[in-house]
């Protein structure tokens, strides 16, 4: 009798470490979640345009998900302070930076430039414009007077008159938020002169057939915007964005603004001259403006 109940318990033991073996075999066998995908945020200068600006990247945008089968979203940034942060904080993977930006992402962030925004020939320099009765003449005869500048980042309306103003005190800098502003102001006498791109100066002084306007300083050529990678992206998957841009539709690549054939700018000098202004960016708001930095010589 114990005999038969000894049996009978090893019997269901048995039974029941089957049992188990068969369910623990089935979870086993069902098939495994994939990884999940890659997660991708394309970063854009949209200068507070909205929805408008930003049409032109949604086929760029769905054309990269598709490629590298990513989730990949589009967000705009409304200056390029903004845009900065962003960047800083390495919330974007891909750029698509204006100079000024660049010039930052590259030097300081370690962003990688892909693909040139523009040919050669598009290149832009900026313009120290006043009023062709205004006795300045040189550089040097706007100590102590008043001077626009474009947006804080910029390179033409920014960072590059800056860097040309080093050494000087005005009395004061005002920010414009539109490349017209700067000739309204210049126009009616609210500053002495002002900075602004050679190609808004081309479209905007059409609108002031009264006033004479004269160009005091012509910068240095600024390189054209670049197409950045962020350096968190897996080495992998950058390739295989850089192969899909490459190869990407003629139309979709320039609906996103880039060229694929174009040569990426030098960017080394360009990050030299926002590296020296920085240290007077703390000055260009207060009155007087002394653009030189605390505890440096003025000499460029």
């Amino acid at each position: 009798m114990k005999i038969n109940i000894f049996i009978q318990s090893r019997f269901l033991l048995f039974q029941l470490v089957a049992l188990i073996g068969i369910f623990g075999f089935g979870c086993d066998s069902q098939p495994k979640t994939s990884e999940s995908p890659d997660r991708l945020t394309i970063g854009v200068i949209s200068y507070g345009e909205g929805k408008i600006s930003l049409d032109k990247y949604d086929r760029f945008k769905d054309y990269i998900a598709s490629q590298t089968k990513s989730i990949v979203d589009l967000e705009p940034a409304y200056n390029e302070l903004q845009a900065i942060d962003q960047i800083r904080n390495k919330k974007w993977e891909l750029v698509f930076a204006p100079p000024g930006l660049a010039a930052i992402a590259i030097g300081k962030e370690l962003y990688i430039p892909l693909f040139s925004m523009e040919g050669v020939s598009n290149r832009q320099r900026s313009l120290l414009i006043v009023r062709d009765d205004k006795p300045i003449n040189k550089i040097s005869d706007l100590s102590n007077k008043t001077v626009a500048l474009g947006e804080i980042g910029s390179a033409a309306g920014y960072y590059v008159p800056l860097y040309d103003l080093y050494g000087l005190t005005l009395a004061q800098i005002r920010f414009a938020p539109t490349p017209k502003t700067v000739l309204e102001w210049i126009d009616n006498a609210t500053v002495d002169a002002g900075a602004i791109s050679e190609q808004d100066f081309e479209v905007h002084r059409r609108s002031f057939s009264t006033t004479k306007f004269r160009t005091l300083h012509t910068s240095r050529w600024i390189p054209s915007g670049v197409m950045l990678l962020s350096p968190t992206v897996d080495r992998n998957l950058q390739q295989q964005i850089q192969k899909a841009m490459n190869d990407a539709p003629a139309d979709i690549a320039a609906d996103a603004g880039y060229i694929p054939a174009a040569k990426i700018p030098n960017y080394q000098e360009f990050i030299k001259l926002v590296e020296k202004v920085q240290p007077i960016e703390p000055k260009v708001k207060q009155t007087p403006a002394i653009l030189i930095p605390e505890t440096s010589n003025p000499t460029k």
